[in-house]
């Protein structure tokens, strides 16, 4: 790999979150029975005409003043025609040369430090239905037989190409990541990659520094930033194999199984004059209003990369923390935490310990199901010592599962620091536990650890884990 260099250019398409489709009324809403959420307008019936949606067209403007992006004084719809059994026009509404965003970057971080990946355009378009294949046949992506589901067909697009400024795979997963925690922040998209509202293409190339780009060829099927890591490693040893074994890269669309790790050909790659673009005579050209775009620039939220130099700068929290934080959505209980009082640090952990975890196990959001407030509440219990952390875990996992509120569920788990109570129980356990009381006696400390659990069981986890301890050593070591 030392003597060559990969080239490496992303595709993003994102599903944009609208009430409707792109060009019909039809409810914009993931999954449903097959082709039941599909209208006239979406089949391209004849007697139909197309109605660009507003908010689609207000969210791409968004995403390209993120990514410092021309916006288009001018931008246009074509047809971009193709006959594949999931695009039941036989053509896709597109946009070719005067997308609605031009020109951008987005700067990303790196191990070897950062990295500006320019962006060439963002433009808009209608995603395809989705092919079904049933049954196995033996054959190489094969199948008994294919259905097609037109659900999808028509929901609103936002693909972001990337200039061929992508050197690794390191460095497109960071891209891509990065990406799409504007895309959140920017509430434009759930950018749920395993439900494919968030896809990436790749395309690969290989050369040696100083001469022309290679052929490249165009990656699919990757449904993770782990996998699209791996499929761009995969390829450009793919490469590097066949050019020094004598053959030639073929420009081409391959598929990447994960299963396998390994691409393979999927269809040789269409040019752009196979495509035949028009301009679509059924819709008119977009000229957003200047002031309209300053709105909506002035609306836009604090992007990641500014959230983190804040968070770092101001609390002193560790980038991998607020990058978990970020990850997960969680950036909003943190901010609400602090400021309620809790210390950033102290929230930081509960966010990537406890909360996190239970967004994975769940599948559901913890921003919807626990309010800043509740959250702030928690931790000033465990602040001032009502709540220990067993107890305050318990209340925690209740109002995560709706179960009330942290002032209620408290009044069951709070600590016990009556001094009289505690020290009753202690000499109880000293008693019961002669044995791994002497042993502490004698200087093993290992020992004490018996004790203290034994209090914390018979109190029910409710004593200050502090004043336990404190009494102990005053009782076995003073």
């Amino acid at each position: 790999m030392s003597d060559w260099e990969a080239v490496i250019g992303l595709e993003v398409h994102v599903e944009l979150s609208t009430r409707t489709k792109m060009f019909s009324a039809c409810p914009n809403e993931f999954g449903g029975a097959p082709n039941t959420r599909v209208t006239e307008v979406d089949l391209g019936l004849p007697g139909t005409l197309p109605v660009v949606n507003g908010t689609a067209v207000e969210h791409a403007i968004r995403m390209g003043l993120a990514l410092d992006c021309e916006i288009a004084p001018v931008s246009q719809f074509h047809r971009k025609n193709y006959f594949y059994p999931d695009m039941p026009k036989n053509y896709q509404i597109s946009q070719y040369d005067v997308p609605i965003c031009g020109v951008g970057h987005l700067d990303i971080e790196t191990s070897e430090g950062p990295v500006r990946i320019g962006v060439t355009r963002i433009h808009m378009e209608e995603d395809a239905g989705k092919n079904v294949h049933v049954g196995e046949s033996g054959r190489v992506h094969g199948a008994d037989y294919s259905l097609v589901d037109y659900n999808r067909a028509g929901v609103p697009l936002l693909e972001c190409v990337s200039e061929p400024d992508i050197r690794t795979a390191e460095q497109a997963q960071a891209y891509l990541t990065e990406l799409r925690g504007i895309v959140l922040a920017l509430g434009i998209s759930d950018a749920k990659l395993e439900e494919g509202s968030m896809r990436c293409d790749a395309n690969v190339s290989i050369h040696k520094p100083g001469t022309p780009y290679g052929t490249r060829a165009e990656i699919k099927n990757m449904n993770s930033v782990r996998s699209l890591g791996r499929a761009i490693e995969y390829e450009i040893a793919r490469q590097i194999d066949v050019v020094e074994s004598g053959g030639t890269v073929v420009q081409e669309t391959r598929h990447w199984d994960e299963d396998a790790g390994t691409t393979s050909t999927l269809r040789r790659k269409e040019t752009l004059d196979d495509y035949r673009y028009f301009p679509d005579p059924d819709l008119v050209e977009m000229v957003p209003d200047p002031a309209w775009i300053e709105e909506i620039r002035a609306s836009l939220p604090e992007l990641p990369a500014v959230t983190r130099a804040r968070l770092i700068d101001a609390h002193g929290l560790d980038r991998k923390s607020v990058v978990t934080m970020q990850d997960a959505g969680l950036i909003p209980l943190l901010d609400a935490a602090v400021a309620g009082g809790a210390d950033a640090a102290d929230a930081t952990k509960w966010l990537v310990n406890e909360v996190a975890g239970w967004q994975n196990e769940t599948g559901r959001s913890a921003v919807e199901a626990l309010p800043g407030e509740e959250f702030a509440s928690l931790l000033g219990r465990v602040a001032d010592g009502t709540l220990g952390k067993g107890g305050a875990r318990k209340v925690l996992t209740s109002v995560l599962a709706g179960e009330g509120t942290v002032a209620d569920l408290a009044k069951d788990h709070e600590q016990v620091s009556d001094v009289s109570a505690i020290e009753a129980i202690v000499d109880q356990v000293i008693a019961e536990q002669a044995d791994a009381a002497q042993k502490v006696r004698d200087g093993n400390p290992k020992a004490m650890g018996a004790l203290v659990g034994g209090v914390m069981r018979a109190s029910k986890g409710k004593a200050d884990p502090a004043l336990v301890n404190q009494l102990l050593n005053a009782k076995l070591t003073g």
